[in-house]
């Protein structure tokens, strides 16, 4: 049995307020690296002691997850008819 329609659009189904929510992240984002203005890091390389190295350290790893994922894909991409019963012809 299905449910019925909600007439009710959801809050994200607007675009203005995903763009509110987007900005809302960078702001949040940019606050947390300025942030460490005001902290004393202790770190344990040279490379550790940059300004904003958490940032854009987290920013490269994600962005190499990505491009591994890609790659990945190449390699392990099976067709679309790869399920298909090889008996039906």
């Amino acid at each position: 049995m299905q449910q019925p329609a909600d007439p009710k659009p959801h809050w994200l189904d607007h675009p203005a307020n995903v763009k509110r929510l987007y900005r809302g992240f960078l702001v949040v984002l940019a606050l947390t690296v300025l942030a460490e203005l005001l902290v004393h890091l202790h770190p344990h390389f040279e490379v550790d002691a940059l300004f904003g190295f958490n940032a854009w350290f987290g920013f490269l790893a994600c962005l190499a997850m990505i491009v591994v994922a890609k790659g990945l894909a190449l390699v392990l991409k099976r067709p679309d008819t790869y399920y298909d019963d090889k008996n039906d012809e």
